[in-house]
């Protein structure tokens, strides 16, 4: 495999091969009888990969992309074996990561001369969001950051609630309000408070409802110009959390939030209990939003930072 270079440590990767292992079981076994019996990559076997990488969640925008590139390399080399598609599929989805995801990151990294660095996290409830918050808040105060949470999900008194479990959890101050409070208010409280403790990191939830497209806008739009009042340039970045083992319905979730509020950057969640993995090669590629973590475990470091070339490699793991 020497076109795909060892990034990661060992323990990180084998964290991640066993997160992807039914997404590639899955996908690998399609793909072997795609092509069983053909020794040369015809139109038939094009129109079974096709199905495989369509029945893999990769999503049909990205399929119909990853074929045409696949044809484009038959019709110029003329005679393409069967068995070199295991490869040409990887270098193909690589190099279509690579257009959204750049570089090569391995570490939680935050932007430099931004002090608070505030990142907003947006996502439908039950999705891995306030567990993606607490496992953040964990890596960045493992690397000696001084992180704030603002609990500005009002609407469930149980998100507040989780979030404080994960606080308690991490040992990093949190701020809140009762339930039914004014999530732009909460995210006001808390940008306030992290300036004042001199945080590094300020990460804010909010609200995962999706009933009204035009009330969420309008509710984060608030919270945004709120957050500006304290933080000129805040959020620095927003994250949408999706759950990968929805699949298509991660698709439909990333639609509705791209059109309600500008996602700068992604979070699939729970890609170790399904064979749906192929959905952030989809939506990575179909958005055009960077995927910046990915959760392959339920452990507190099973949150991993997405890297492109090592994921590739444990999706077309044997």
């Amino acid at each position: 495999m020497s076109l795909f270079k060892k990034i990661f440590s060992k323990e990180k990767k084998e964290t991640l091969d066993k997160g992807l292992e039914k997404s590639s079981a899955s996908f690998l076994s399609k793909l072997s009888k795609a092509v069983a019996g053909k020794s040369k990559v015809d139109d038939d076997v094009l129109d079974n990969l096709e199905e495989v990488l369509v029945t893999s969640d990769v999503g049909v925008n990205t399929t119909l992309k990853v074929i045409e590139r696949i044809e484009e390399r038959v019709s110029r080399d003329k005679y393409l074996g069967t068995e070199e598609l295991n490869m040409i599929l990887r270098e193909e989805i690589a190099g279509l990561l690579s257009e959204t995801n750049s570089g090569e990151e391995t570490d939680y990294v935050i932007p430099e001369n931004k002090k608070p660095y505030v990142l907003m996290v947006v996502g439908v409830n039950g999705v891995g969001k306030t567990t993606t918050i607490g496992k953040l808040a964990y890596q960045f105060k493992k690397k000696g950051l001084n992180v704030v949470l603002g609990a500005a999900d009002t609407f469930r008194a149980a998100a507040i609630d989780q979030l404080q479990v994960w606080a308690d959890r991490v040992d990093v101050p949190i701020v809140k309000q009762d339930m039914g409070s004014d999530p732009a208010s909460v995210a006001y409280d808390t940008l306030q408070s992290g300036v004042a403790q001199e945080a590094d990191v300020i990460i804010i939830d909010t609200a995962g409802r999706l009933h009204n497209k035009v009330n969420l806008m309008n509710e984060l739009t608030k919270v945004k110009r709120v957050m500006q009042k304290v933080v000129g340039d805040a959020p620095h970045d927003v994250m949408l959390v999706l759950d990968g083992s929805t699949g298509q319905n991660a698709f439909e979730q990333a639609k509705q939030f791209t059109a309600a509020t500008e996602v700068t950057c992604l979070s699939v969640t729970k890609l170790d209990g399904t064979a749906k993995g192929g959905v952030v090669i989809g939506i990575s590629d179909q958005f055009q939003i960077p995927v910046k973590y990915i959760g392959v475990g339920e452990g507190i470091e099973d949150l991993q930072v997405f890297n492109k070339i090592e994921f590739v490699d444990s999706f077309f793991k044997k």
